[in-house]
């Protein structure tokens, strides 16, 4: 990752292995996937088949028998390698609590 890349982040990002499963919202073509890591503002997903730069997406992540949804847009593509998605801010409070918790257990993680 460039510096610049990582100087835009405005959360730390924590490698957090979560399964995804990402419709794309103006086609409604559906993608199963996973993070390689996490923030409280997006994430970057591992995918052979990134969507393209711009694209708004719904993600449903899955972990440690908990979920998180939304709604978000992807803002960078590696081809064959994965896509790297902003969140956006709608959502609950409940969300939140959950994806705090996946970010604070990976916090302590040994790396």
């Amino acid at each position: 990752m460039t510096d610049t890349m990582a100087d835009r982040r405005r959360a730390p990002r924590y490698a957090l292995i979560v399964l995804a499963d990402i419709t794309e919202l103006t086609t409604g073509a559906k993608l199963h996937a996973r993070t390689s890591d996490m923030s409280r503002t997006g994430c970057y997903i591992d995918t052979l088949k990134p969507l393209a730069k711009g694209s708004s997406i719904h993600v449903c992540f899955a972990h440690r028998g908990e979920t998180v949804e939304s709604n978000a847009k992807v803002v960078y593509v590696n081809a064959g390698l994965g896509m790297g998605i902003q969140f956006e801010e709608a959502i609950s409070e409940d969300q939140w609590a959950v994806l705090d918790r996946w970010l604070e257990h990976a916090a302590h993680l040994p790396v």
